[in-house]
């Protein structure tokens, strides 16, 4: 049996599954799941770890029981996340809610209701705190203050959430304001949160803990945890160098140390990781419904029954994932983690969906332009996996462009079993909320 990546995860396994349930579909390997959580549960710290999962990467009912029955909270970035969560059995004491919304109406009856059950509530802008003091006073409640730093890192533009082209939090500009409001209504930050974007250089992230550190030793007395937010790198690709979460965590531990040392106090150290849980730990598993060239000077095309639809980073972001060819009888002809036996002179290959949408390709650059990868050369009907598939992909779908159904997701359980964890969309349900003329 040959792995996929660093999973449990077999060409069998896929083989065994896209003849259960057909393609496409999302696969999740529940191992992976679990391996991961453990890693950052063991993170160092000096005086207590609060773990989080974002919830934005992947909030699947079933991914998100696995994830908090081992003791991870949640990270909301909407109250419909908080909702969702909640009716798949997590209580609102085990979530906080770090949102751009403003709630109002209907909503803000829902966000005190929340809050009141337990949900701690971050505050992300000055109108957010205006509008909750009063509230938060009268029922005793300490509240979390994100904070923007001005600096930022991220595996591209679009994911650094820490400098002026991202307004994320309360900027240290209005800082002190937003001191004399609390200060002036009675409101505690017992908390404080600085995330500064996703896959970044781990050097900033570093830098960000100094950073937060200090905004705690001049503005904020009372905070007890520091939350230094997510984007913990992950390698996707065989070229790609994850980050060392056991190192960043022993950084944190001694700046947590000597910051106890020079004030007396100390701190509990929380993070949110999201992609380093379930990135790796998903795939994509589609059919190869059609080949196509476009000439001598053009390219090879390998037309999948899933595209930009069911994966939209790589249109977005350029971002790369891995692929792996596997014939209709689960060999597996080509790893992107061992392409040793592969020609470049006639083995490069387009990866393309059924979108009718130029830019419906799973190998794009920054810029939108197709980059051609290598892999071997599959026959219609052999399947083509795309890795890394676990976080932002299923979450950040393109939901029924073109009217495509979407795939339903599968779990790879540690006893070998394969478990459905949402069905595949009908058409009924993609229509069922449209109304005639």
């Amino acid at each position: 049996m040959s792995r996929l990546g660093n999973t449990s995860v077999t060409s069998e396994h896929i083989f065994m599954a896209a003849q259960k349930f057909g393609t496409p579909f999302y696969l999740y390997d529940e191992q992976t799941v679990l391996d991961k959580c453990h890693d950052v549960l063991k993170m160092p710290n000096a005086f207590g770890l609060s773990v989080s999962y974002a919830m934005k990467a992947n909030s699947s009912r079933a991914l998100l029981q696995l994830i908090t029955g081992l003791g991870i909270d949640l990270d909301l970035s909407s109250l419909n996340e908080g909702k969702r969560a909640h009716l798949a059995g997590i209580p609102c004491s085990r979530m906080m809610l770090t949102t751009q919304d403003v709630p109002l109406g209907p909503a803000r009856k829902d966000l005190e209701e929340m809050i009141l059950k337990g949900m701690r509530y971050n505050v992300c802008s000055l109108r957010q705190l205006e509008l909750i003091a009063d509230f938060a006073v009268a029922h005793q409640i300490t509240l979390s203050i994100r904070l923007h730093p001005g600096v930022g890192a991220g595996e591209s533009v679009t994911r650094n959430t820490g400098d002026k082209y991202s307004c994320f939090g309360i900027h240290l500009s209005d800082i002190e304001k937003a001191m004399a409001l609390a200060r002036q209504k009675g409101v505690v930050f017992d908390q404080v949160h600085v995330h500064i974007g996703s896959g970044g250089d781990p050097e900033l992230w570093r830098s960000n803990i100094d950073r937060e550190l200090s905004y705690v030793e001049k503005y904020l007395p009372d905070v007890k945890i520091v939350n230094l937010g997510g984007g913990f790198k992950e390698a996707r690709m065989p070229d790609e160098k994850p980050v060392d979460i056991q190192d960043l965590g022993l950084y944190a531990s001694n700046k947590f140390h000597q910051f106890h040392q020079r004030t007396g106090r100390k701190l509990v150290m929380a993070v949110e990781p999201g992609t380093y849980i379930v990135a790796n730990a998903g795939f994509i598993v589609t059919s190869i419904l059609d080949k196509k060239s476009t000439g001598e000077d053009g390219f090879n095309f390998l037309i999948a029954d899933a595209g930009m639809e069911a994966n939209s980073r790589p249109l977005l972001y350029g971002s790369r994932h891995p692929f792996f060819i596997i014939s209709r009888t689960g060999e597996l002809l080509s790893s992107e983690f061992d392409l040793s036996e592969l020609y470049p002179e006639a083995d490069y290959r387009v990866v393309v969906g059924r979108c009718c949408e130029s830019g419906d390709s799973q190998s794009l650059d920054a810029h939108g332009h197709i980059i051609p990868r290598l892999m071997a050369n599959p026959e219609q009907d052999d399947y083509l996996v795309i890795g890394g598939a676990g976080a932002y992909v299923a979450a950040m779908s393109l939901a029924n462009y073109n009217s495509y159904a979407i795939p339903a997701e599968i779990l790879l359980r540690t006893n070998g079993t394969f478990q459905c964890i949402r069905a595949e969309q009908i058409l009924e349900q993609m229509i069922q909320n449209e109304r005639s003329l």
